[in-house]
């Protein structure tokens, strides 16, 4: 049975020395801030509710009407995604529409799309 080796075989020939990864490695909190937006993206609903807004601005019902889900369930789900700044909202009146909150946003979901669709 071989051991672990705590080193590499060869000389590793990166640009870069262990300690400047280490410097250029993104804090705890922008770590933790980029994976809660990818666990966003992890849920079919949200996935279609960012589609749909991509699409154009939408208020709650709409969004019901297009998603075939229930209020409660759509808001539940913009309220997550407003937390996470994915989506934002905007008060007419009664009416409350939302849309994404950047173009970030867009282009983060497009990209993906265009990657989910090369061969």
């Amino acid at each position: 049975m071989n051991k672990l080796q705590d080193q590499c075989d060869e000389t590793c020939e990166g640009t870069l020395h262990i300690a400047e990864l280490k410097q250029q490695l993104i804090s705890e909190s922008t770590a933790a801030g980029l994976a809660d937006i990818f666990k966003a993206l992890g849920d079919p609903t949200r996935v279609k509710i960012i589609h749909t807004l991509l699409q154009q601005e939408l208020c709650v019902h709409d969004l019901t009407l297009v998603l075939e889900m229930g209020q409660s369930a759509v808001s539940h789900q913009l309220r997550y995604l407003r937390n996470l700044r994915i989506v934002k909202r905007r008060k007419v009146g009664k009416t409350v529409f939302y849309s994404l909150d950047d173009e970030h946003i867009e282009q983060i979901f497009v990209q993906m799309l265009q990657h989910m669709k090369h061969e």
